[in-house]
């Protein structure tokens, strides 16, 4: 199947089911600890990119000096038609890279499980279409994107933070919220005006209506994935990398792991 390059930018802000979903569906995760100091690949050769979320704008580059890498492989995934999907930070940063326009700390800030809803656009998307009507998302943000880029198709909206879900192109995701959270997760989450036992109580109630919908989505795109895989669209495909953890460089040796996913690290922290 296909390799995914899932960029991470926090400690806590890994993959979670969306990677299970992956890896279930068959395909490879290149997991790279960027918040570590991990390197980012000099150019994507993959059949997909994840851009996970994280406490940065998408172009705080003193604080996270990965974002800027990050953001030449999202600029190469929409002019060669990788897919790529963007999850919070990672959905901001795809909006910069195609011309619209982020701002920090913006209107109220949105966190636990929210109810989303679907825009009448959504009924042709390949990821989008036929979800209900409204479907609860789990959100832990304060900056938003305050202008889609021209020509993006608006997905998902709530009523404090419209651009919620949006595409670029043919093959290019953004989202505000985030479907790899179960409300496990939420527990190591602070926000000022939000009481932490009462956004909790509420993800636990909406786990059972939105997890098969986010699971459906990251089914199909995987679908993408391995359609972009079987197509041979990668000019230069990334090693079948198996079981192994591996770190970013300087000649360190690898971890077993089990399951399809591997982890580049930082030599240091390795």
């Amino acid at each position: 199947m296909g390799d995914v390059l899932i960029v991470q930018n926090s400690r806590s802000g890994g993959p979670g089911r969306v990677g299970d979903w992956l890896v279930e569906a068959g395909h490879r995760l290149d997991v790279v600890l960027a918040h570590e100091g991990a390197a980012l690949p000099g150019r994507l050769d993959h059949d997909a990119m994840i851009m996970l979320g994280g406490g940065y704008l998408p172009g705080d580059d003193d604080r996270a000096p990965w974002l800027a890498g990050a953001r030449r492989l999202a600029g190469q995934a929409l002019a060669e038609g990788v897919p790529f999907f963007g999850i919070c930070l990672g959905g901001q940063l795809l909006a910069g890279v195609a011309g619209g326009e982020v701002t920090g700390d913006t209107g109220a800030p949105e966190n636990g499980s929210i109810p989303l809803t679907i825009r009448p656009e959504a009924a042709a998307d390949p990821l989008f279409h036929g979800l209900p009507a409204v479907v609860p998302a789990v959100e832990h943000h304060k900056d938003a994107i305050t202008r889609l880029p021209d020509g993006a198709v608006w997905l998902a909206e709530t009523q404090r933070c419209p651009y919620q879900a949006f595409r670029v192109g043919e093959r290019a995701w953004g989202v505000q919220f985030h479907p790899e959270v179960l409300p496990a997760r939420i527990r190591e989450w602070r926000a000022v005006g939000f009481d932490p036992g009462e956004v909790y109580a509420r993800a636990v109630a909406d786990e059972p209506v939105s997890t098969p919908v986010w699971r459906q989505v990251t089914a199909r795109f995987a679908a993408l994935v391995a359609e972009r895989a079987s197509s041979g669209g990668v000019t230069a495909r990334a090693p079948s990398r198996g079981s192994a953890w591996r770190t970013s460089s300087g000649g360190d040796t690898g971890r077993a792991s089990s399951g399809g996913v591997s982890a580049r690290t930082s030599p240091s922290r390795a």
